[in-house]
């Protein structure tokens, strides 16, 4: 078993050995706090060009199987764990961790001291580095590679149009990094859902007669899709809206709204929101490094709905006259708790009234 080492910028080595693909691999080094769900996490679009982090000491107990991929591919750039068990216990598995790395050419270490790590990357806060084999630990010099975002979403993103299930209601769900349970959500409320590319035009969306618009997760910094804006404002603004995390970011933005690079991110299972219309506290999925700025919000256009009990940071807002929520979180969770999938249900009904009284944009008169 050959040593590999995680090489931080910020000058610490940590020492483990070789998982999957060897091979030397840079990225910005982050953390997940979750006890399970290693295999949603890999194959989450928003970690493209990440370094994932497993908080949680043994990893790869329960396999890999065939159903829990959030997308069609692994998306990280590689993986960080402490105990990997490649002796697998489940009733679904097909495969080991370690032998789906090497399938998918992500490499990654094992048997690092991941306490000490991320204690690092709270300590310094946003930290890239770089995994190198053991003969090129002296001689790495390599400036480490800043992914551009927009290579981030095109890597992820659907290149053409996709349609699933069926229904009198369709709702379109504009891909930045899409995640399968999202769309799984939507299915399960009997619609129809199309999704399309983030550049679709606004030609072509209006072409589909969407009863309903979600703009979904995503890599990497949101004011680097600021072309979008105005297109995000424009369909927004014409049909009934649900945008999650990286879509929440966009509408704010859209809307003259800031977002800010978090120290080190929210990624993991047991987030605690508030509810502020109702006082209640939900347990949240999250994956995110950049956050709303709350005071850059215009309150004459957006309520704000949700907050995060820890560190008081926007989870979510919704538009004080149009059909129009944003969440920070993910409801649909996978990996994490399911407090929050009533907001699909709510997003639909909304949807749904709308057509009935004739508000769509697609509906004449």
């Amino acid at each position: 078993m050959s040593k590999g080492y995680l090489m931080l910028e910020t000058g610490e080595t940590f020492e483990g050995d070789w998982i999957g693909s060897e091979q030397n691999i840079s990225g910005e080094v982050v953390f997940n706090t979750s006890m399970t769900g290693y295999q949603e996490m890999m194959t989450d679009p928003s970690y493209a060009g990440q370094i994932l982090t497993f908080c949680y000491p043994i990893i790869g107990n329960y396999g890999v199987n065939d159903e829990d991929e959030e997308s069609k591919k692994l998306s990280v750039s590689a993986v960080i764990a402490s105990d990997v068990c490649d002796d697998y216990s489940h009733y679904q598995a097909t495969t080991s961790f370690s032998e789906e790395l090497k399938a998918a050419n992500i490499p990654g270490l094992k048997n690092v001291d991941t306490r000490s790590l991320v204690a690092a990357i709270r300590k310094h806060q946003t930290v890239h580095g770089v995994i190198v084999s053991e003969k090129d630990k002296e001689k790495f010099v390599s400036p480490l590679k800043r992914y551009d975002n927009m290579e981030l979403v095109n890597r992820v993103a659907v290149k053409t149009p996709e349609t699933y299930g069926s229904g009198s209601h369709h709702v379109v769900l504009v891909d930045f990094g899409y995640k399968k349970s999202i769309l799984e959500a939507l299915l399960a409320q009997n619609i129809k859902v199309t999704v399309v590319p983030y550049h679709t035009s606004m030609e072509k969306l209006d072409l589909l007669k969407p009863d309903g618009i979600v703009l979904s997760n995503g890599p990497g910094d949101p004011m680097e899709l600021e072309s979008y804006f105005p297109v995000i404002k424009e369909l927004v603004e014409k049909y009934p809206t649900l945008g999650i995390c990286l879509g929440h970011q966009l509408i704010a933005l859209a809307y003259g709204g800031k977002t800010k690079k978090m120290p080190f991110g929210h990624r993991g299972g047991n987030h605690p929101v508030k509810d502020l219309l109702t006082g209640k506290v939900w347990m949240t999925s999250q994956n995110h490094g950049y956050v709303v700025e709350e005071e850059s919000i215009d309150t004459n256009a957006f309520q704000v709905l949700f907050r995060n009990v820890n560190d008081r940071s926007l989870e979510g807002m919704k538009h004080v006259s149009k059909p129009i929520q944003s969440v920070q979180f993910h409801p649909e969770a996978h990996p994490g708790p399911s407090d929050t999938v009533y907001i699909f249900n709510d997003f639909i009904h909304q949807v749904i009234t709308a057509a009935k009284e004739g508000t769509s944009a697609y509906v004449e008169a």
